[in-house]
């Protein structure tokens, strides 16, 4: 899947990765999958290109642009104007590129062994593995003067040079679990919204696309913490299924850009859990399965029980957020964000980053009312010895 050439190695969506081995029709989709020409494949092995890696991280989740927000099926061919990196009249790099990999540990990791903690630069070893914008951009990649490289110890280059994403295709924002089920005349059926995109399916429930959104900013040291079925929940507030760590006392911490999907799924009302739910049938007897029946209560108590968990047997829906570092969909130096938007008492994009100090973000009452009476102190001064001057040199005047 990640080497061959051919485009005709193609996974089952039910074969846990694998491909078939005889022709066979999915029924969800009802299209017909081959087994591969497994001699064609292996002589096709080649580095990986953007194809074979789009083919995965562009459509997870379900569906094109479904997860991240800035991968989707438009970095295939992009121009510049949507990543000056990817662009084919640009740049035109590979995800390979920038993902460099040495015994098939590949850079640009984020979950396990932060990108932050390695910010060696290409400019001092050119077999650094190019794991951050630094390692080709140095960290202070503005002109010499410029005062926004003071910037960099605090802000990820991607927070103002991705000031939208999901700029051509739309991405899936809101997921509703609970309305799923619903059906007409009898039979699941499917919606689809203004942006071309199912706005509701009988087997997921509802959903929110949006296009050109705007990032969420936190502060991000490479590393997430992330929630299980073990954990307990509060379901009067929205459950963070993940969390990106870092505050502004850690160094390795940058304010960074986010997607951050939002949706309501089960839990286990009185063990205040969130609860593993068994969706797709395993055979046409799999009356489990909450996609042959639309039940929720069996699916969940099949599937707690297969992972070996507890479930009380009462479960509801709640808020949940989860959220995706924004990196790709680099657009062009012009077009990065002025400094009005963050530095902005009214419509700033850090309004919710609290504790410091961001000139005209923010106001601590003592400091503008000195301000201002230096301000008018400063003007009365300058008028009163201005005065002075005009009305003695008429003295000087009249006294000749």
């Amino acid at each position: 899947m990640c080497h061959e050439q051919t485009g005709t190695y193609k996974k089952f969506p039910a074969g846990a990765g694998h491909p078939v081995s005889e022709p066979k029709v999915f029924p969800g989709n009802g299209k017909k999958y081959l087994p591969p020409d497994w001699n064609a494949v292996a002589q096709s092995v080649s580095r990986p290109s953007r194809y074979n890696c789009g083919t995965c991280h562009f459509f997870g989740g379900g569906g094109d642009g479904v997860k991240h927000g800035d991968l989707d099926s438009s970095l295939f061919k992009p121009n510049k104007q949507l990543d000056v990196h990817m662009g084919q009249d640009g740049q035109d790099f590979s995800c390979t590129r920038c993902h460099s990999t040495t015994r098939h540990k590949i850079a640009g990791r984020v979950y396990t062994t932060p990108a932050a903690e390695h910010r060696r630069s290409l400019v001092e070893d050119d077999l650094a593995e190019k794991i951050t914008c630094e390692s080709c951009h140095t960290s202070r990649p503005h002109r010499q003067a410029g005062k926004m490289n003071d910037h960099t110890d605090k802000v990820a280059c991607q927070s103002c040079h991705i000031p939208r994403y999901a700029r051509v295709n739309p991405t899936k924002m809101f997921w509703d679990w609970s309305t799923a089920g619903r059906k007409k005349d009898g039979q699941p059926y499917v919606e689809k919204g203004s942006l071309g995109k199912p706005s509701y399916d009988t087997k997921k429930g509802n959903f929110v696309w949006q296009k050109n959104v705007v990032p969420e900013y936190f502060w991000f040291n490479g590393s997430m913490e992330h929630l299980t079925v073990m954990n307990t929940i509060d379901p009067a507030q929205t459950v963070a299924l993940n969390r990106p760590v870092g505050s502004r006392n850690d160094p390795r911490s940058r304010i960074f850009p986010f997607k951050v999907h939002m949706a309501k799924q089960p839990y286990d009302k009185i063990n205040k859990n969130m609860v593993i739910p068994h969706l797709f049938p395993k055979s046409k007897d799999d009356r489990a399965a909450y996609w042959k029946t639309y039940e929720w209560d069996s699916a969940i108590a099949f599937a707690m029980e297969y992972a070996g968990l507890d479930y009380s047997g009462e479960y509801d829906f709640v808020e949940t957020s989860y959220v995706f570092p924004i990196t790709h969909m680099v657009a062009p130096k012009e077009n990065a964000l002025a400094c009005t938007e963050c530095h902005s008492r009214s419509n700033s994009r850090l309004a919710n980053l609290a504790g410091f100090y961001m000139p005209a973000r923010d106001c601590v009452g003592v400091v503008e009312t000195l301000g201002w009476i230096l301000v008018l102190g400063s003007l009365a001064g300058v008028l009163l010895h201005g005065f002075g001057r005009v009305f003695s040199r008429r003295g000087r005047g009249k006294e000749a």
